[in-house]
């Protein structure tokens, strides 16, 4: 699997992650309050350069469709608040309001003619771009960046582990495709979580670099709840029934055995506990807020063929790469079917992911990664 062509499913149609990402979507909206609280006390209005400078933001993991623009307009809002409220220090032309220069990154096969159509549809009053590329290195200059943003994009890992594809290795995964599935080894879920210690090392390495000293950064990551194992979880579950049907269809001679064990979904699924730690020990960033937001849909019975497009907006690609395009309906048939008759859609007690809201402040006093 190349991780470079990851993306979720493109386009507007039924089958889109535009029209399929109401979770996340209401993750954004769930973060807004206290995202602009936070504006309000930790944005230094005189890091730009009063000479007409625009204030730089970045969505990184941006995908496609409105959840974007949303998480966009939520910030530049907050910031124009912010200058707004200085606006009475007429001497100082750095607390006038800025003009916004948003840079859209996600991976180079995303969709970004869609994404654009989307944005420019509705008006939008700031400039755009987009940037192609992977977020675990370098995107931008150094001090560059006024404020960094990421929804959801943290829990893809840059790549599978190479152990959990090794027929000798003890962590090799075999009939399983993710580290949560029933029975997989001890060995599996340390491998995941070591690739994403060196992915989040990264990805701080490089925004520690990309970000002015003062910059901001807002991040909203799935988590697996402290003290709960991954294979107790909703998303273990989902694997195990998503993993079972494509050894049915292994079974059958659709694909081969050994086609299926060597693929692996490239999610891992941190706890709290683990990422704040991460962050803390890198030691470039300040953790300002660090909080578990309401979990979307809750008060909502979640229909099968919601569950079922839901997950494959985020997962099709990914299937398609490895086995091929005419495995994708089969797939998601048996995966409803199953899923119609497993309780976790129905039972609260498989309900213990969490999302949190994590915003950093890149500190002053630090030198930068790789400076």
């Amino acid at each position: 699997m190349d991780s470079q062509k990851i993306h979720m499913n493109g386009g507007d149609g039924p089958n889109s992650y535009a029209n399929n990402s109401e979770y996340q979507k209401q993750l954004v909206g769930y973060s807004k309050i206290v995202m602009t609280e936070l504006i309000e006390q930790e944005l230094d209005v005189g890091i730009i350069n009063p000479d007409c400078s625009p204030f730089c933001v970045a969505d990184f993991g941006c995908s496609v469709g409105g959840n974007t623009y949303l998480a966009v307009q939520n910030i530049i809002e907050a910031v124009e608040t912010k200058y707004k409220s200085n606006e009475q220090d007429q001497e100082n032309p750095q607390l006038q309001v800025p003009e916004f220069l948003v840079f859209f990154n996600d991976l180079v096969h995303n969709d970004f003619n869609t994404l654009f159509n989307y944005i420019h549809g509705n008006e939008p009053n700031y400039f755009t771009t987009g940037i192609p590329g992977s977020f675990y290195g370098r995107v931008f200059p150094k001090a560059f960046l006024h404020f960094a943003h990421s929804s959801m994009s943290l829990l893809y890992l840059s790549r599978i582990p190479e152990e959990v594809l090794d027929r000798k290795s003890a962590a090799w995964n075999k009939g399983r495709i993710h580290y949560s599935c029933s029975g997989a080894a001890k060995e599996v879920e340390a491998a995941y979580s070591n690739q994403f210690r060196k992915d989040i090392q990264a990805f701080l390495d490089a925004r520690a670099q990309e970000l002015v000293p003062g910059g901001l950064m807002a991040i909203i990551t799935l988590t697996i709840l402290d003290g709960v194992l991954p294979s107790d979880s909703p998303m273990a579950l989902n694997f195990t029934i998503l993993g079972s049907c494509l050894q049915d269809m292994a079974n059958m001679g659709i694909m081969s055995e050994e086609k299926l064990d060597s693929f692996n979904l490239p999610y891992y699924y941190t706890s709290p506990m683990e990422l704040e730690t991460l962050i803390e020990t890198h030691g470039c960033f300040d953790i300002v807020r660090f909080e578990k937001l309401p979990t979307p849909l809750k008060q909502v019975v979640i229909d099968v063929q919601t569950a079922v497009l839901s997950m494959r907006v985020v997962t099709e690609q990914l299937f398609q790469q490895h086995f091929g395009k005419d495995i994708t309906e089969e797939l998601f048939q048996r995966y409803a079917e199953k899923l119609d008759s497993n309780p976790v859609l129905k039972d609260d007690k498989y309900r213990t992911d969490a999302s949190y809201f994590v915003f950093l402040k890149r500190k002053t006093e630090t030198s930068k990664p790789g400076s």
